[in-house]
């Protein structure tokens, strides 16, 4: 049973996705304060935090960036702010999924049954017949060796860690080549153009990998 450290300063929703939660088999522990969350995770780590930016005592930014000088533990953002760049920043400080208020139970189940399975992976991802070997920085399709530059890598692994999931440009950017939100160029695009060509397809008939005009990018199962 993976237990859930919440930190949500109102009782009514915190009583609420408490309950939510350990009815979806989750153990959960939850606090109303970043002092309290950061005590938490120090004398009894979870295996993944809901952490709430509205707090009485210290921004959840900062609360965000303190857990992330203790520890690695998954973290998912629950906000009101819907800001891209905000969102950005947040992922910048460490968080590793956010979700935008209000959300139901059963989505923040979903995302925080992501990131758990991303942090015990075992070193690599698996999507239809793509395989990405984290631990050998190599990709093989269908059983074939990918040849790609560091940055292809990276992007393709990033993607294949959310499969099924739209990836925003702006984080994409961010994470992968510290371009600020606003700033978006054409890089991101080349690169996409260069995996897709490696992966056999075209951006008019693509089977892996599809983009949301405007939004982002996605890694899917084609078969």
């Amino acid at each position: 049973m993976p237990s859930v450290l919440l930190v949500e300063d109102d009782p009514v929703v915190r009583a609420a996705v408490t309950r939510a939660l350990t009815d979806l088999g989750y153990r959960v522990h939850a606090v109303g304060t970043a002092i309290d969350a950061l005590r938490e995770v120090a004398a009894a780590p979870s295996d993944a935090i809901v952490l709430d930016l509205g707090l009485p005592d210290l921004d959840g930014g900062d609360a965000l960036r303190m857990i992330r000088g203790v520890t690695d533990t998954p973290v998912v953002v629950a906000t009101a702010r819907d800001d891209e760049g905000e969102i950005v920043r947040l992922l910048n400080a460490g968080a590793d999924d956010y979700l935008v208020k209000p959300f139901s139970s059963e989505h923040l189940a979903a995302r925080l049954t992501a990131v758990l399975r991303r942090s015990r992976s075992k070193g690599s991802y698996t999507v239809g017949g793509l395989v990405v070997d984290l631990d050998r920085r190599q990709a093989t399709l269908d059983g074939r060796d990918l040849s790609l530059t560091h940055k292809e890598f990276e992007l393709l692994a990033y993607l294949a860690a959310r499969p099924g999931e739209v990836v925003q440009r702006a984080e994409l950017l961010a994470n992968l080549w510290q371009i600020p939100s606003g700033q978006d160029d054409q890089t991101l695009d080349v690169h996409l153009s260069w995996l897709r060509r490696k992966l056999g397809e075209r951006a008019a008939q693509p089977r892996y990998l599809h983009t949301v005009r405007g939004v982002g990018v996605r890694l899917v199962d084609p078969r």
